[in-house]
């Protein structure tokens, strides 16, 4: 049977809509994980950072009404950390989980075992 010719705009054309298709199959299934992850990144940084600045500004104020010069600004700077560290481990477990529900359930791997 003799192959049916076509034009270079029809062949374009054909691949275009298979693109298209494949596209918005793959936006479908990876657009909901991927949008979270970039705000979780971003609300991660702020959550950081925050902290860091919010233990030294409270440390810096302690340090202004009791007049205790430096220990209330390196008391504020490590409880500050430790707790931007404690929140940002929280949020990374959170995100983790969403993503996990999101990515549904993992496929099943047949056990190695060889039958004697």
């Amino acid at each position: 049977m003799p192959k049916l010719v076509e034009s270079h705009e029809e062949a374009r054309k054909r691949l275009t809509e298979r693109l298209d298709a494949f596209e918005a199959d793959r936006a479908q299934k990876t657009g909901a994980v991927a949008q979270s992850f970039s705000g979780d990144g971003f609300r991660f940084l702020g959550e950081v950072v925050s902290g860091v600045l919010g233990g030294a500004g409270l440390g810096w104020l302690v340090d202004r009404f009791t007049h205790t010069e430096p220990l209330g600004l390196i008391g504020g700077l490590l409880i500050g950390t430790g707790f931007s560290i404690f929140v940002a481990m929280r949020t990374a477990s959170l995100a983790t989980k969403r993503a996990m529900e999101a990515a549904g359930p993992l496929p099943s791997v047949p056990d190695d075992e060889e039958n004697d």
